[in-house]
């Protein structure tokens, strides 16, 4: 499909996918951070292939919780492909006001393979390591796997994600997103264009919903930042339930060049549970990232 966007694992957000994302999902980083393919959509796989990519973004907001502590950040990436199917990515991020500069990394692996014109699969497994001096402040170390099913409609790009969380408790993920990706004519003798993939994303997943007794509740995501949870007793209870978790809106703009991109992704994000402490953000996200293709 003309549509071929091959993830680098990273997550992202996002961003964001996510939000970023530009990706798998729209986590404005999250996620995920997209590596697009040659211009030609009937070139043919190269057998290796090397990008390096650098980026900011004003909060990294992923799997419903906040990982920036909603302060700004930026990343450097460098990705390796085998055949336009398998990516080996790394990724570095540092936090505004967080120190040591470098607050946390990524590595990820994702496969990704085109069946025909309507269906595309791919699998991604993504380690995320903070510095020690952060853990308690950002979120602890955590791994997640995800497969993702795409439908493309010509009208609309379906995609449907269900993930698992591995750290000091194990959650699932639900995502359904949905796009609608076009672009203009090239130019520059053909070796330029811009391109726009507007989406609707959705995040289901586990909340916890608690009750005092004094009649106040509170629903939050616990994520894979460790939320404090005392014991339960006569004043205090705690429930948990799968459900919707969040709406995402975005529209990311591309313009791509022979071997780089630049992507600039404005989003809006709703956390559909209360927003305790720093568990969730609402409001307006923004990215912006430069890929090139090195090899």
């Amino acid at each position: 499909m003309k549509r071929q966007i091959f993830t680098s694992c990273l997550i992202a957000g996002t961003v964001l996918l996510q939000t970023i994302s530009s990706d798998i999902f729209a986590q404005p980083v999250a996620d995920t951070v997209a590596v697009k393919n040659d211009q030609t959509d009937d070139s043919k796989p190269k057998a290796h292939s090397f990008y390096a990519g650098a980026g900011y973004g004003s909060n990294m907001v992923y799997l419903g919780t906040t990982m920036s502590q909603d302060h700004s950040f930026g990343f450097t990436s460098l990705t390796y492909g085998l055949m336009d199917k398998l990516y080996l990515s790394a990724t570095g991020y540092t936090v505004s006001g967080f120190s040591p500069f470098l607050a946390f990394y990524t590595l990820g692996l994702n496969f990704s393979h085109t069946f025909n014109s309507w269906f595309d699969i791919s699998l991604n497994l993504s380690r995320y390591n903070v510095s020690q001096k952060l853990r308690d402040t950002l979120f602890s170390n955590f791994t997640y796997a995800h497969a993702t099913l795409g439908f493309d409609w010509k009208i609309l790009y379906t995609q449907l994600s269900l993930g698992g969380l591995i750290s000091d408790g194990s959650q699932f993920y639900l995502q359904a997103r949905n796009s609608r990706y076009f672009e203009t004519p090239s130019f520059a003798r053909g070796k330029a264009f811009f391109s726009f993939d507007p989406y609707v994303n959705l995040l289901f997943g586990t909340m916890v919903t608690i009750k005092t007794i004094d009649g106040t509740t509170t629903t939050l995501s616990p994520g894979y930042r460790p939320w404090k949870r005392s014991s339960q007793g006569s004043s205090t209870t705690y429930s948990e339930n799968f459900g919707l978790m969040e709406a995402d809106f975005g529209l990311p703009v591309d313009f791509a060049y022979d071997f780089f991109t630049l992507e600039l992704t404005p989003g809006y994000i709703v956390p559909l549970y209360s927003d305790t402490g720093t568990t969730g953000m609402k409001g307006f996200l923004f990215m912006a990232s430069v890929f090139f293709r090195i090899l």
